[in-house]
């Protein structure tokens, strides 16, 4: 039996709905019960004032709880290094989603810069609901291959017959917008939650924008 194999090839894209804000919030000290209480009382006051901004504290959720320790190489008098402990250092990673609002994301952001918890931020825009996306995509990639498989068919003076085989490697696919918004420090102190209305009216992430392959197999007629 002839065969003919071809790549398909699928895009497929879809605007943001959704803001997956992670804060980081960590603090060291000689005593590890001091740095527990440290990272402890920034994490309420983070969970307090996005609560106060309308974000419920059920929707903060913790993706990560870690204690590790710390040295540093010190220098003595004689010129020789040896490792002096600095101190433990706890942290809590926690993530909001939310629908995508550029109002409710500059409230969200302002809240953490106010509440004095001095956490690290990475911001992602993404989907809500990722698995029709991904239906598309793979519809994409077998219309495109079977066009492919069409031409190549035609080309040879034959036509497709039953197809026999798909091979597919699932892909870990990225459902981010390819937006990337540098936080720096967030300069709100005095400006509040309208400043960071103001900040972000215009923001319009890039729709998520997906591509992968699948391998086809069609006999020939």
């Amino acid at each position: 039996m002839k065969t003919v194999t071809v790549k398909g090839v699928g895009r497929a894209s879809a605007p943001v709905d959704t803001v997956e804000l992670s804060f980081h919030i960590q603090a060291r000290d000689k005593d590890y019960a001091a740095a527990l209480e440290t990272a402890d009382r920034r994490t309420a006051a983070l969970t307090a004032a996005l609560e106060q901004a309308g974000f419920p504290a059920r929707e903060l959720r913790t993706g990560g709880f870690h204690v590790s320790t710390e040295y540093e190489s010190v220098c003595d008098d004689r010129g020789n290094y040896h490792s002096e402990f600095v101190g433990y250092n706890c942290s809590y990673d926690q993530l909001l989603r939310f629908g995508f609002d550029p109002a409710r994301l500059g409230e969200a952001l302002a809240a953490a810069a106010q509440s004095g918890a001095q956490p690290e931020l990475q911001l992602r825009f993404t989907l809500e609901e990722p698995e029709p996306l991904q239906a598309e995509l793979l519809r994409s990639a077998a219309r495109n291959a079977r066009a492919r498989a069409e031409l190549l068919a035609a080309a040879s003076g034959r036509s497709l017959g039953e197809l026999q085989r798909i091979d597919y490697d699932l892909s870990r696919l990225d459902f981010n917008s390819q937006t990337l918004m540098d936080m720096g420090e967030l300069p709100m102190a005095g400006g509040g939650a309208m400043t960071a209305k103001r900040s972000f009216a215009a923001l319009r992430p890039q729709d998520v924008q997906l591509q992968d392959t699948a391998v086809f197999v069609w006999e020939l007629l």
